[in-house]
């Protein structure tokens, strides 16, 4: 049986992901990079920071911004993304995720957040939810951001755990990537097509059932 679940934040308990990207258009916008939603899924997962590096050489101009003006440009999307944020409520939880951050508890999983987002706590505490997670993992912490493992063996680490003994879910290709290096057994949420052929899926959070959660548990050999 497992004993940790790893959460990702975007696309797994609440779409910030629309967000993101309105505001990630709107600095594009300013600094003469159009951004399209086709482009923007090379973003999702990723962190604040390596997004704007993948946004600037797709606009080719990685060379034009020195780091001061590079953080400068971290900062302003990320002041974009918080003034569009802060309408969420309980009410932005996607179905069944209370349900299962409920019966984890029950079942005594210890349960911590693997989210690229800086703003992760303050996001847990608009919806309600940051009294059923043991741990948030500070992505200012790690050197490497997904696909590299260092989030999950982070969240994990958080709640004295190893990462084999925790299911990690991700909605992201970079983030299911993550979770397999770093040991954790995988569950996407999303389409095979593009999240992999070779792990369970479910088409949507509402399919997160603990049972669920319990069926596709492989027990480490």
């Amino acid at each position: 049986m497992f004993k940790g679940v790893l959460f990702d934040l975007d696309g797994v308990i609440t779409d910030t992901a629309e967000f993101h990207y309105r505001a990630w258009k709107k600095l594009g916008d300013e600094i003469g990079i159009p951004l399209d939603r086709s482009f923007n899924e090379q973003l999702k997962g990723v962190s604040r920071e390596d997004s704007l590096t993948l946004l600037l050489a797709h606009g080719k101009k990685e060379e034009q911004f020195s780091k001061t003006e590079f953080l400068e440009l971290a900062k302003r999307k990320n002041e974009y993304y918080l003034e569009m944020i802060q309408s969420i409520t309980p009410k932005d939880v996607f179905p069944g995720i209370l349900e299962l951050l409920k019966d984890l508890r029950a079942n005594n999983i210890k349960i911590s957040l693997a989210s690229a987002s800086k703003n992760g706590p303050f996001l847990l505490a608009k919806m309600g939810l940051e009294s059923y997670f043991d741990a948030i993992a500070d992505p200012a912490k790690v050197a490497n951001g997904k696909p590299a493992p260092d989030i999950f063996l982070l969240a994990a680490k958080e709640i004295g755990l190893t990462p084999r003994d925790c299911i990690g879910i991700e909605d992201a290709k970079a983030g299911i990537a993550a979770i397999i290096a770093s040991g954790a057994q995988p569950i996407g949420v999303g389409r095979s097509e593009d999240l992999g052929e070779d792990i369970p899926i479910v088409p949507d959070t509402a399919s997160l059932t603990f049972d669920y959660l319990k069926k596709t548990w492989q027990p480490n050999a």
